[in-house]
């Protein structure tokens, strides 16, 4: 097929060497978990469980608060131990429940699901709000808030994301080699509900083997399985969309679904075919632990709400001089303060980064090169969003479309000026959105 050509990019090195020949293991399951209220885009889950109750692995113990949020479960079976604040990944506190467990049994399936296909699509999507699905591509969407566009929206083109373009990770690349028949159950069911017309499954071409796979697994099905070119960001959805479709989504708070399109993770479908399927909540998902730093890279299925110090632990722990410990990967990954914080929905990836990998830069004023533009994806002027962020100006940040960077760290990655651009941007939009806030108060 014809692909498109979004602007901007970057070519860092992928790193995905360390993991991408590993198979997916078992974490054992841990002693405790802490599970936050907050796993997702939206309001807060509300607890529905008090200190001292017994659960159940896959009991539903906070529930959504509204259309925008995602219930949680319970990822073992065991006691409520205390419902309070708890380290999490954004170096705050916030509202979590943790659990002790007292039985290591695993989720026992809803057999009884074989004939879903022959029920009306929309009552599809009570089971995947039910089980708290979120995309698992690190963006951590309500699910069935995509999978429910309004009517005068008709979606065209349903999109696979199985790109995993950010440095270092192989969750979705070992998910796809792993479990091809399960995603494109999920696939199909997704198809379903939405009742898309065109279906592409995206992997980018670093990754033969899963293209392959894939293919082999479609068959004759009506799905297209597209190599797209190795360039950073082309994961990120509004990036896909031009790729494979060749729309633009509208700036200012445009979605996908603006241009008749739906994009969703290999994993996302996954945990959709898991929930549909079989009943099963998602209470568990795949963690890439890599870097230079670990003892032990590895490929992990992990219950949600396990501390990262036992995922350490499994994998021998750091190597060498600790440099960073960053959730997710080096380019759009935050790092982390405290290795209590939990897995959750979000988590693709533990990046361990050794001493001598982490450089300590002295920001310098901008010299205009205008690198920053020229990679930018989304067309925008970095280097301008810095320096408003800078000098307190979040009115002009604002117009010059502050709330359109997608975060994706190309700026920062190419400045020579070393100017934290990203860190800037993020510290502009906290505050014109909270002022927007205030104002909506009024």
């Amino acid at each position: 097929m014809l692909l498109h050509r979004f602007p901007g990019g970057i070519h860092p090195n992928d790193e995905k060497g360390l993991t991408a020949h590993l198979p997916i293991e078992d974490a054992p399951v841990p002693e405790r978990v802490f599970l936050p209220l907050s796993q997702h885009i939206g309001a807060p889950a509300e607890p529905v469980v008090k200190v001292g109750d017994e659960v159940r692995i896959g009991d539903k113990v906070a529930e959504a608060r509204g259309f925008v949020s995602a219930n949680v479960h319970s990822s073992v079976t065991g006691v409520v131990r205390a419902i309070g604040p708890y380290p999490n990944a954004m170096g705050r506190l916030s509202p979590a429940i943790e659990i002790e467990t007292t039985n290591d049994s695993p989720f026992q399936p809803d057999k009884n699901r074989e004939d879903v296909l022959s029920l009306p699509p929309q009552t599809l999507i009570p089971f995947i709000r039910e089980a708290g699905i979120v995309g698992m591509g690190g963006a951590t969407f309500p699910t069935h808030v995509k999978l429910s566009p309004p009517e005068d929206k008709p979606i065209r083109s349903l999109i696979i994301n199985g790109v995993e373009c950010e440095p270092y990770l192989t969750a979705d690349h070992r998910l796809m080699l792993e479990h091809p028949a399960e995603i494109l159950e999920g696939i199909i069911y997704i198809r379903h509900i939405l009742r898309a017309r065109v279906i592409y499954l995206a992997i980018e071409a670093n990754k033969p083997d899963a293209i392959r796979v894939m293919k082999e697994m479609v068959g004759e099905r009506r799905i297209n399985v597209v190599s797209v070119p190795k360039r950073y960001p082309q994961g990120a959805e509004k990036q896909l969309i031009k790729t494979l479709i060749n729309k633009k989504v509208p700036a200012g708070g445009g979605l996908p679904m603006d241009v008749g399109a739906v994009v969703q993770n290999v994993g996302t479908s996954f945990a959709i075919y898991e929930a549909i399927r079989w009943g099963k909540p998602l209470i568990e998902r795949v963690v890439t632990v890599t870097g230079r730093g670990v003892q032990t890279p590895k490929n992990l299925r992990v219950r949600l709400g396990t501390p990262v110090k036992d995922i350490l632990e499994l994998c021998g722990g750091w190597k060498t001089t600790p440099g960073k410990l960053i959730l997710g990967g080096p380019m759009m990954g935050v790092s982390q303060y405290d290795e209590r914080v939990p897995v959750t929905k979000g988590t693709s990836g533990i990046l361990l980064m050794p001493r001598e990998e982490v450089g300590e830069y002295h920001p310098h004023t901008c010299v205009r090169c205008g690198h920053c533009v020229t990679v930018c994806p989304m067309g925008l002027l970095p280097n301008f969003l810095g320096i408003f962020s800078e000098h307190a100006r979040f009115e002009d940040a604002e117009r010059y479309h502050l709330l359109d960077c997608i975060e994706c760290g190309s700026c920062t990655y190419i400045c020579p000026a070393k100017r934290p651009l990203v860190q800037m941007i993020r510290y502009a939009k906290g505050e014109v959105l909270r002022r927007k806030k205030k104002a909506a108060k009024k």
